[in-house]
């Protein structure tokens, strides 16, 4: 296929954009959405001090987790890290910083960042250690949690198929937060599944449109579930 959009790439060009110190938004749930090759592309690369934004930290060797457990990263903003062992152990050794966020506040927060909203108000989190640090403010009577937008520097999505210009198409709830990180990142790297030339994809059927997307690459997707 014909790259006239000079968006297809190999993951090693893709990896150009992952530097030390960055903020990287990995989609997927317990490894589900999660582009497999793209992250062992981030371990092999060696890049450190990374902060992580994902709605959980993966499961053994699923996700995030493979890229916490190297110690590459230095922060980690999710939702929960109960079904990984590596995050704990950092945390309580005081060797990762994690900012817990209730998921549906991580959610709003990434979308938020891909809208260009600075922040918004939720009761979400009052009176638990999630106020810790946070503006809050009276409207109407009642008190608020000001959360603020998230944005990363490069976004990992995984894809069921992707055309040529970058318009994706998700497979089932493996969708999860994929479309909205696309749209918070300043490079979005996509794992495509499969590619097909522009205009095969319905745009009835398009869930993220292709100006979102910055790079396309097509990994091999060799994951398997940490009790197999």
């Amino acid at each position: 296929m014909k790259n006239k959009f000079g968006k297809m790439k190999t993951i090693d060009e893709a990896m150009e954009y992952v530097k030390d110190g960055c903020t990287i938004m990995i989609a997927g749930f317990g490894g589900i959405g999660s582009s497999y090759d793209l992250i062992q592309a981030i371990i092999k690369k060696g890049v450190k001090d990374l902060t992580l934004i994902s709605i959980d930290a993966g499961d053994p060797d699923l996700g995030p987790d493979h890229i916490v457990a190297n110690r590459q990263c230095k922060k980690l903003i999710t939702s929960h890290i109960g079904a990984t062992k590596a995050a704990g152990e950092l945390l309580n050794a005081g060797e990762l910083e994690v900012e817990f966020c209730p998921q549906g506040t991580l959610a709003e927060r990434i979308r938020a960042g891909g809208v260009g909203i600075p922040g918004f108000l939720t009761d979400i989190g009052l009176g638990t250690i999630i106020e810790q640090g946070k503006q809050k403010i009276r409207l109407e009577g009642r008190e608020y949690l000001l959360e603020t937008a998230l944005k990363a520097d490069v976004a990992i999505i995984l894809a069921e198929k992707a055309d040529e210009f970058g318009n994706l198409v998700y497979s089932k709830t493996a969708r999860g937060l994929n479309p909205l990180m696309a749209r918070a990142a300043e490079v979005t790297i996509v794992d495509a599944k499969q590619i097909v030339p522009l205009g095969e994809i319905d745009p009835e059927d398009v869930v993220t449109p292709g100006a979102y997307v910055d790079i396309i690459v097509h990994g091999g997707g060799d994951w398997k579930w940490s009790w197999q």
